[in-house]
Order: structure tokens, then C-alpha cells, then sequence
């Protein structure tokens, strides 16, 4: 199991740092275009360095980063990446510390997965709504909802992979986050000064 999790979490970080390579050429793109844009005589040499070519490429950009912000944090960032505020949590006894991970776990997968069907009949209506500019370059069978639909993994992860905790926390208690902060600290203590973790 911790094997497919491992291929599935180094798919998803591929994934993520293709899309981050194909923002980020498209953006040298539009500054390219947006610099040589007042040279006529560029254009002219070049056509397809015309700048009513590129409209798309802003609205590319903005469509990626949604999409690489909630596959990323749906698949790749762990729950010990994000900050916490854990004065309480880390003080209270064992068996206290495991009630307060299954309360915030269940009311997390509840409200995730709750707001899957809502928010996909709010969607519903962006089905209608074209892009701006995406069809010069994707077509026109690209609409809003298509832009968006990657909440909906997210909602849908991120409310498994709690639910998923809490089994977790059931089965074998909450560990203090001061034990991965203390572990993490003494792995980057080692590696500034060179000892060899055994």
C-alpha cells in the first residue's frame, strides 16, 4: 500500500511540476510578445510573433495556477505542511489529543464532502459560460466549468484523505505535531553538519 502511495504522490508531484514548466514558459512567452509587440517591423519579419496571437496566454496562466494550487494541495501537501495552530493540541494528554484529531478530521471530511453537490450544482450553470480567450488556443469546447473543475477533486480528496485520518488516528492515536517538528529539526541539524543519520 505505502508503495502505490508513494507512486501516486510522485505522479502527482510530476504532474504538478509539468504544469508549473508549461505556466512558466507560457509566461516568458507573453513577456516576449509583450516587449517586442511595439516593433512593426518584427512583426512584419515574424508574423507569428503577432501580438493578437497571444490574448490567450494571461488567461492560460491564471487557468494553470488554479489548477496547480488545488491538485497540489488535494495530492502532494501533507497535513504537517500546513500551519498549524497547536499550542493546545500538543499540552493535552494521549487520549484528549486523539478527540481533538478525529473532531477536526470528521468535521472537515463532512464539510468537504458535503459541498461536493452544491457547489457541482452551482457549477452546472458554467457549463454555458465560454473563456475569454482559451478557445484561440484550445477551441471551443472549453467552458468555465472545465477551468473550475478541478475544485471538485480537491473537495473530493482532501474530505478521503481526512476521513482516512481519522481511521488512522482510531486505529493508532494522534501523535504531537512537536515530535515531527523536533524529528524534522534534528534531520536538518544533520544535514547542515554533515552527520550521516543512522
Amino acid at each position: 500500500m505505502r508503495q502505490l502511495t508513494n507512486w501516486i504522490v510522485r505522479g502527482a508531484e510530476f504532474l504538478a511540476g509539468m504544469a508549473m514548466l508549461a505556466m512558466f514558459a507560457t509566461f516568458i512567452l507573453q513577456i516576449t510578445i509583450r516587449y517586442t509587440a511595439r516593433l512593426d517591423w518584427l512583426a512584419q519579419s515574424m508574423p507569428f510573433l503577432d501580438a493578437s496571437r497571444y490574448g490567450w496566454t494571461l488567461e492560460f496562466c491564471l487557468a494553470l495556477w488554479v489548477w496547480i494550487v488545488f491538485f497540489g494541495n488535494a495530492t502532494i501537501v501533507r497535513d504537517r505542511d500546513h500551519v498549524t495552530f497547536d499550542i493546545l493540541y500538543n499540552v493535552v494528554r494521549p487520549n484528549t489529543r486523539k478527540v481533538f484529531a478525529i473532531v477536526a478530521g470528521l468535521a472537515i471530511a463532512i464539510c468537504f464532502l458535503l459541498s461536493v453537490l452544491p457547489t457541482w450544482d452551482k457549477f452546472h450553470i458554467l457549463r454555458l459560460k465560454q473563456t475569454a480567450t482559451l478557445k484561440q488556443l484550445l477551441g471551443d469546447w472549453v467552458r468555465m466549468r472545465d477551468v473550475y473543475s478541478i475544485y471538485i477533486f480537491f473537495l473530493v480528496v482532501v474530505g478521503l484523505r481526512y476521513a482516512w485520518r481519522v481511521v488512522e488516528v482510531i486505529r493508532h492515536g494522534a501523535e504531537p505535531e512537536a515530535d515531527h517538528h523536533m524529528q524534522l529539526a534534528e534531520d536538518m541539524s544533520d544535514d547542515y553538519h554533515g552527520v550521516d543519520p543512522k
